[in-house]
């Protein structure tokens, strides 16, 4: 590339690294062994007298390092010190209207039966056409809650941690709510990392939305940033990385806001696989975490995949209780971490209650396990298939001693039933064959996209 190249493009798979000189040869040498180019294309120097007679770091661009100067600005002028854009912002006009088109209100209609079979889809027909594989590390693959590697491969030292990845994106929560909804979406990755035993440790974003020339897309642009931002300080996870995607549109309309948000997360010791969704005839399963939203609604249906299939795109989503949510997190990441360091332990499957709700987390264990459940009576429709992060179903063989340990780390917990039988029956408005959920899960994919040919 051409000096003027290597300082402006944007292309991709570059990663820029500051190393000590002596550690210079060693980082080179790792770098060829695994055939990775690598450039010295810079030196960090002593502060230098700027053009306006101050001592200050200054980047300086040369053409070679002892070459005459082709740019020369304040290194503060690119970071703190930027120029910011200060774009009209408008919260949209029709926003109330949307919020009070809320389904969460309406009678149910229809079959809950049927409305769980239309939620429950197994994603394998994509990612089995791609090798998640690496070095045969692959603890956990995909389609579950989080991704879980090995730490290992050929050269590296021995390692007995883990690390567990995920990516979550809900454009119908942020339509409705661009801050929490982006919040909601951070804090339901750190959930799924939970699941596998890892604690979040750091966030990646890319920030897709429409034309922020539109002042209603550039407020919900600000209010995301906001939200991500207000659930990184609460959860103390730092942004270590992030892009954006500007000025989507389709058909003259800019797309609803879709922050996309990456977790990693650390498991400190991996000897032994996680539970994952198995759980065992005669288990008992619990509910950990807050039963109600944060907010005036217990089971909000607004953003939901549920309201969505019927063409409900209003209402309101849940609130967020951080505290509530931050004690859950600890308990559920020392349950399962415990059992991937190889001790023994009474939890037998764990999975977080995310899109489609209790219900639909239910069906996805069902399907994976395939022996059924009977679940207690609900205390409504909308507790089926109600969304909002930080609740988990937990299957145990001592119910007594989990609901213990989560009583003693105050954390609410609820038993939900057993595990056994050829069905899953949620109280009075769900009862389901094994068999009928696991042929519903397996095909959905493949025959929706069968319909569009």
């Amino acid at each position: 590339m051409a000096p003027f190249e290597i300082m402006t493009s944007e292309s991709q798979e570059r990663m820029l690294a500051i190393i000590t000189p002596e550690n210079l040869a060693a980082v080179s040498a790792l770098c060829a062994k695994w055939e990775v180019r690598a450039t010295v294309v810079g030196r960090v120097v002593e502060p230098t007298l700027g053009p306006d007679g101050a001592m200050r770091g200054m980047l300086r661009i040369r053409n070679g390092f002892d070459g005459e100067v082709l740019a020369d600005v304040p290194a503060s002028s690119l970071a703190d010190e930027a120029p910011l854009y200060d774009r009209a912002r408008e919260r949209p006009a029709m926003l109330d209207a949307r919020h009070a088109d809320d389904p969460t209100f309406d009678e149910p209609i229809g079959s809950p039966n049927d409305d769980l079979l239309e939620l429950v889809m197994d994603p394998a027909w994509v990612h089995r056409q791609y090798d998640s594989q690496l070095f045969l590390n692959t603890v956990v693959g995909p389609g579950r809650d989080a991704a879980l590697l090995r730490l290992a491969g050929p050269g590296l030292p021995v390692s007995s941690r883990g690390i567990a990845l995920s990516t979550d994106s809900n454009p119908r929560w942020c339509a409705l709510d661009p801050r929490r909804g982006t919040a909601l979406t951070v804090i339901e990755g750190v959930a799924n990392l939970a699941c596998v035993g890892a604690t979040a440790k750091a966030v990646v974003n890319c920030l897709n939305f429409g034309n922020p020339e539109h002042p209603e897309v550039m407020w919900q642009l600000t209010e995301s940033i906001d939200g991500l931002a207000e659930a990184c300080v609460g959860l103390e996870i730092p942004v270590i990385g992030g892009n954006v995607s500007l000025y989507n549109e389709s058909g003259g309309e800019d797309i609803d806001p879709t922050p996309v948000v990456g977790l990693l997360g650390v498991l400190e010791q991996l000897v032994a696989p996680p539970p994952g969704w198995n759980w065992r005839e005669g288990d008992a399963l619990v509910l950990l975490g807050g039963r109600h939203a944060g907010g005036d609604v217990a089971f909000p249906l607004g953003g939901s995949r549920w309201a969505t299939r019927r063409g409900r795109r209003g209402g309101r989503i849940a609130g967020i209780d951080l505290e509530t949510f931050k004690a859950t997190v600890s308990f559920v990441v020392n349950e399962i971490s415990s059992i991937c360091a190889g001790e023994a332990s009474d939890v037998t499957a764990v999975h977080d209650v995310s899109g489609g709700g209790l219900a639909t987390a239910l069906a996805e264990m069902v399907a994976v396990t395939g022996v059924g459940a009977t679940v207690g009576e609900l205390e409504s429709h909308g507790e089926l298939f109600s969304e909002f992060p930080g609740r988990f179903v937990m299957a145990t063989s001592d119910a007594a001693a989990l609901l213990a340990r989560a009583e003693t780390a105050s954390v609410p917990v609820a038993r939900l039933g057993t595990c056994g039988s050829e069905r899953l029956r949620i109280g009075s408005m769900i009862d389901l064959s094994v068999s009928d959920i696991t042929a519903k899960r397996r095909d959905a994919l493949e025959d929706a996209l069968s319909a569009l040919n």
